[in-house]
C-alpha cells in the first residue's frame, strides 16, 4: 500500500496541486473540521460509491488517525485503483481546516 504523510500532502497543495482527496470519515467527523476541497465518501459506503470515482485519478485517502483510510487505499487497490493512504489522518493534519 503506497503512504504519504499529512506533511507531503499539505506541501503539495501549498504548491497548487490539484489533489483527490477522499476523505472516509463519518460526516459528523467531517463537519467538525475537514481539508479544503476534500470529498466525503464514509467508508461504510465507499462500495456503494466506488461508481463516483475514475480509475484514471490518482487518489489520497484521509480518516482520523490512517486506520480507516488504510482500509478503504486496500479496498480501492483490490479494484485496480491508483490510491494512497494519509499516514496519521487528520490527527497529523496540520494544514488549513474548515
Amino acid at each position: 500500500m503506497k503512504e504519504i504523510t499529512a506533511k507531503e500532502v499539505q506541501q503539495r497543495i501549498e504548491n497548487g496541486e490539484n489533489l483527490n482527496l477522499i476523505d472516509v470519515r463519518e460526516i459528523e467527523e467531517v463537519k467538525s473540521g475537514h481539508i479544503p476541497g476534500i470529498t466525503n465518501i464514509p467508508l461504510g459506503l465507499l462500495e456503494f460509491r466506488i461508481h463516483e470515482l475514475d480509475k484514471i485519478k490518482p487518489y489520497i485517502m484521509v480518516c482520523r488517525s490512517g486506520g480507516r483510510s488504510g482500509q478503504a487505499t486496500q479496498f480501492l487497490e483490490s479494484y485496480g485503483f491508483n490510491v494512497t493512504n494519509m499516514t496519521g489522518g487528520m490527527l497529523s493534519w496540520e494544514g488549513k481546516v474548515v
